[in-house]
């Protein structure tokens, strides 16, 4: 809070956990080698960056090979889509208008570049994707002989809906589709098991979850290779290159592990919260309307507010 005016922007960025700064902090100064490096500066952050990639991949219950740290959720949609149509044979994106422009813009670019064309699902009036939409779009591209990458993010970020996410890998896996998952707004607030809920790829940002900008990571299923986005050196098995940003690295896996330490507590008072958010506005705008359905994300909720003389946008 400054000067009394109270944050509600949280979907957007979060406030790093002091926890989470002070397991930083000596990676700035103390512990400055070059993971790369082979001398003991290098072996100690290349420990560090190690271990925060084992306690993140255990949080989500899969394996550290399966984790590819970014710069954030932008780069991991990037190589996520990028690599379902230039290595997996995908000659067909499936996504929907609600995804983030990280997503559809991302969708955009490359779709142009390789030549294929993209399906955007129907939506419900709940404002979340229309699963037999989604069910019949795959049984007619499958007929048509196209291998379909499906792109659709867990959580809306504006909405809170979230979406049913192992019906949709289930259905991707029945017609033999990749399942990519834009998780930014999940992972860190949504108690995820990866491995459970089957998709093959998955994207996530630290600073939505209290942990620093500018790093993220990759899911990348075991039984997929994706190549690099971008060149350079052998960094992070060949897949990213570019020096790791070590000490948002460790500040990224200690707010991961926070979240589920501290989740049953956060996810009582944030949803009376909410709750008491939404009574105070119903009570002084009786005309506004709450968007957030039964099936949305404890954290967000959706208000929208009748035009008037003095807004009317």
């Amino acid at each position: 809070m400054k000067d009394n005016i109270i944050y509600l922007d949280n979907s957007a960025s979060t406030q790093v956990d002091e926890q989470a700064l002070s397991k930083m902090l000596p990676f700035f100064a103390v512990h400055y080698g070059n993971p790369s490096s082979t001398h003991t500066y290098g072996r100690e952050t290349r420990i560090a960056v190690e271990g925060a990639r084992k306690k993140i991949s255990s949080l989500l219950d899969v394996k550290p090979n399966n984790i590819i740290f970014t710069s954030g959720g932008t780069e991991s949609n990037n190589t996520a889509i990028r690599s379902a149509l230039r290595d997996f044979g995908c000659n067909h994106v499936i996504t929907s208008k609600l995804e983030h422009h990280a997503v559809l813009h991302t969708v955009e670019y490359y779709t142009k570049e390789f030549g294929v064309d993209v399906s955007y699902v129907k939506l419900t009036e709940e404002g979340t994707i229309d699963r037999n939409d989604l069910q019949a779009t795959l049984e007619r591209k499958s007929s048509e002989g196209r291998k379909c990458l499906v792109t659709i993010m867990h959580a809306n970020n504006e909405t809170g809906e979230l979406i049913e996410m192992k019906e949709v890998s289930d259905l991707c896996k029945r017609f033999g589709a990749i399942f990519h998952s834009d998780c930014v707004q999940t992972i860190g607030h949504y108690p995820l098991n990866l491995s459970a809920e089957g998709m093959h790829l998955a994207s996530a940002s630290a600073h939505k979850f209290h942990g620093p900008k500018g790093v993220g990571f990759l899911y990348v299923h075991e039984d997929l290779q994706i190549s690099p986005l971008m060149h350079g050196c052998n960094h992070e098995r060949g897949l990213r290159a570019g020096t790791e940003n070590v000490a948002s690295i460790i500040g990224m896996a200690e707010a991961l592990d926070l979240f589920y330490q501290r989740f049953s507590k956060d996810h009582l008072h944030i949803s009376e919260l909410k709750q008491y958010l939404a009574s105070l506005l119903r009570k002084h705008f009786p005309d506004a309307q709450i968007n957030s359905g039964a099936f949305s994300l404890y954290s967000v909720l959706s208000v929208s507010f009748p035009k008037n003389e003095r807004f009317k946008g």
